[in-house]
């Protein structure tokens, strides 16, 4: 796909990897709409990025339709590619869970992608075309210690994503998986204060390419899964 005059969405687009795609995506031509909580750190990311902006919570299911409307009202009744960013994470050993961290974490991660992506794909299947770009993580690969919240919603969104494939092949529409490893962004911090760049980890730069490095592929073909991990994160 060429993403020049392409109408681009990116959930959490106001930080981090969302805020660097955006940015990468507007110099190539594309014309791009970034969702996010914060209406001072969506101005920020305006000016940062040259996108267009819209205020919500993704994990705000009632008014799920009602705020795809508007982002629909924004691009003019069309989406050719959605990237589904948004996402927290909650760090719990065993015999400290408990239902609210986790409904926390998948209203975003799970149920909100879910239920946002369900209501933008009539619009790409109307038009039988369109890629989809499901931000995962390392940890969709293999749990770890703590993560019980945190690795089973990237699981469940790894789930999402090759049922989606198997469903939206047929219209030609791309299912994408891209799961970076541990990256220097705001993730995690209570604050949202993003982290300084370090040589040896990965920065929101690299996500970035590789994000627009699958949704660039000819349309004949699709990335099923990215996995993206530093080099040399050990010393």
């Amino acid at each position: 796909m060429n993403v020049k005059g392409k109408n681009i969405i990116i959930t959490g687009g106001s930080l981090g990897i969302g805020k660097e795609t955006a940015r990468d995506l507007v110099k190539k031509g594309a014309n791009v709409l970034i969702t996010g909580r914060s209406k001072n750190r969506l101005i920020e990311a305006k000016t940062y990025t040259g996108s267009k902006i819209i205020e919500f919570d993704i994990s705000d299911h009632e008014n799920m339709c009602e705020n795809v409307k508007k982002c629909i009202n924004i691009l003019d009744g069309r989406v050719d590619v959605l990237i589904n960013n948004a996402g927290v994470g909650v760090r719990k050993s065993l015999d400290e869970l408990n239902i609210e961290d986790f409904l926390k974490v998948f209203n975003v991660n799970v149920f909100g992608l879910a239920l946002f992506t369900k209501e933008i794909i009539p619009y790409m299947i109307k038009e039988s075309y369109g890629t989809i770009i499901n931000i995962g993580s390392t940890a969709s690969l293999k749990g770890y210690k703590n993560g019980s919240i945190y690795s089973s919603s990237k699981f469940a969104v790894r789930c999402l994503t090759q049922c989606w494939q198997a469903e939206l092949r047929p219209h030609n529409i791309r299912v994408c998986q891209v799961n970076p490893s541990e990256v220097t962004t705001a993730f995690g911090n209570s604050k949202r204060i993003e982290r300084e760049d370090l040589d040896n980890k990965l920065t929101p730069k690299e996500i970035s390419h590789s994000i627009i490095s699958a949704i660039e592929m000819d349309d004949r073909g699709f990335i099923n899964e990215l996995n993206i991990w530093a080099t040399n994160p050990f010393n």
